[in-house]
């Protein structure tokens, strides 16, 4: 059955290409976009593409007429997939750049979430929200916290809408991606450069550098999205399925394998 389905962060990366995948396969798809000058270029690219079941609009989640235009479209899905990330040590980053990483990754969905479950509540209507996670929502690594605390907390949103929208036949899902080869990552890794100095911080630029490095150039650390981008244009619309998806398998294991072990780390 085809469905109305609203996709935040659909600019770039996971979010255009399988926004454009689910319109090809005859979903209506407003796509939104962070920036006013992505605009354009997107509804030229779907121009091109001939899907004319292919809207674009600007949704800056900070600005309260993008939110409010946004919250008056009549969907099926809310695709919750913007993000952003600030990567380096969680004892120095500054506490700005941590409180913007939450107001970004889970205070303003929320609020986009919020308007569009009365609405849905009100009109009795079955609907579905999508959360974009991450593995970083699942496990820790040194280095990401404060990303993946964000992330952390989705998973505890998420989970709690499920619960508590399940009465009113909304449903509730995240979307859990491994290190897929995206840009995202990269551009995280190089976001605490522009505030770690040296002198005046005990982390080394060159060492968390390095270290960053090694995790992006592994196998495992720039995995082919495509799999990933697929596997969104499967999940996002569907009726049936998993509350948690994490792509690939190998990821899902590894992260079961993590959370197992953590009972028994020692201190």
């Amino acid at each position: 059955m085809s469905k109305t389905i609203l996709v935040t962060g659909a600019g770039s990366g996971f979010g255009k290409a399988a926004a454009i995948g689910m319109a090809r396969n005859g979903h209506t798809v407003i796509a939104t976009v962070h920036v006013a000058s992505q605009v354009t270029p997107l509804r030229e690219e779907a121009g091109a593409l001939d899907l004319r079941n292919f809207q674009v609009e600007r949704l800056d989640l900070t600005d309260p007429y993008d939110i409010a235009q946004a919250q008056g479209f009549d969907i099926d899905v809310l695709w919750n997939n913007a993000g952003m990330g600030e990567a380096g040590p969680v004892f120095e980053i500054p506490l700005d750049l941590v409180r913007k990483n939450y107001e970004v990754n889970v205070f303003l969905p929320l609020q986009l979430t919020q308007g569009f479950v009365r609405k849905w509540i009100d009109a009795q209507k079955p609907a579905k929200i999508v959360f974009t996670s991450s593995m970083g929502g699942l496990f820790t690594p040194a280095n990401w916290g404060v990303y993946v605390s964000t992330k952390h907390a989705l998973e505890a949103v998420a989970e709690a809408l499920q619960q508590e929208l399940r009465p009113f036949g909304i449903k509730v899902q995240t979307i859990n991606p491994g290190a897929f080869y995206t840009g995202y990552n990269e551009t995280m890794a190089d976001a605490p450069f522009r505030w770690l100095d040296d002198a005046r911080h005990v982390t080394r630029r060159a060492a968390l550098r390095a270290e960053f490095d090694r995790f992006l150039q592994a196998p495992d650390g720039r995995m082919d999205a495509q799999e990933m981008i697929e596997r969104m244009i499967e999940i996002v619309p569907a009726d049936s399925g998993r509350f948690r998806n994490v792509v690939p398998k190998a990821t899902e294991d590894m992260l079961k394998a993590h959370q197992l072990a953590a009972w028994e780390n020692p201190i």
